[in-house]
Parts: C-alpha cells; structure tokens; sequence
C-alpha cells in the first residue's frame, strides 16, 4: 500500500480560528478528516502530521526518505525562508519520492515577502490557492 505523509508546519493547526477571510472556515481537523476519507477510498495510506518546530518537520522529511514515502508538505512560514527545509526536501525528491509544495491560499496574491519559496525549486510540483482543496489535489496527482 503507497503511504504518503502530509507534513504542515507553524500555525496550520489554528485553521478555522487563524484569518478565515484567507484560510477559511475549516478546522484542522476538518482537513484531518477529509485527507483520511480519501486515502481509504483511493485505496492508500495517508499519516497527516502539523508541528510549528522546524526541526520536527525536518525529521519527518528524513523519515519519508528512510520508509520511501511520497510527500505532501505546506511548510507555511518555512516557505520563504528555510534553507535547512529546502535542503530536506531536496533530499526526498532526489531519493525518487514526489514532494508536492502546498497553500491554501495564493501567496502571489498576498504580502511580497510571501511570493518567494524556497522550497518550489526542489518540489516535484506546487499546488497553490484552492483552499484546503489544494491538498486533496496533491493526493489526487499522486494517485495517478
């Protein structure tokens, strides 16, 4: 059975709460639910993680490598910054595992400072703006 991890970094955990005019209404758990539903209906394992500590989420890139998982990741606040995510998601992608970038929202449609991803460039492909939608996307295309 094909696992794939889906990895959320800082804050995602407040969905629903956090801005809803940008990440809507939906509570983590909501997403939680709907990635689950879809796993067991397309007949795969799903193992859906949020942490806000960089060096978690690191761990569990490693760990995807070691157990040859897919993955799909929004790295959040990590997008524009982390050079150390970067570098482990370059190693998923390199090992032969698809790494799938995810947001709920547009970042070219938000602040400057969000319209850079550092992460992108490693990525197998980058799904950006459906809401959590976008995450059902991403397991739609590693389905395929």
């Amino acid at each position: 059975m094909t696992k794939v991890l889906v990895l959320n970094g800082p804050n995602l955990n407040r969905l629903g709460s956090r801005e809803p005019d940008v990440y809507g209404s939906a509570s983590y758990a909501d997403l939680v639910s709907s990635l689950t539903s879809y796993a067991t209906n397309a007949n795969f394992d799903v193992d859906v993680r949020q942490t806000n500590d960089e060096a978690e989420l690191i761990a569990w890139l490693h760990e995807a490598v070691d157990t040859k998982s897919d993955v799909i990741i929004n790295p959040a606040a990590f997008t524009h910054y982390s050079y150390a995510l970067r570098d482990a998601c370059a190693i998923v992608t390199s090992s032969g595992q698809r790494l799938i970038e995810v947001h709920i929202s547009n970042p070219h449609a938000r602040e400057e400072f969000r319209h850079t991803s550092v992460i992108s460039a490693v990525a197998t492909g980058v799904i950006a703006g459906f809401g959590q939608n976008s995450y059902l996307l991403a397991l739609q295309q590693l389905t395929h």
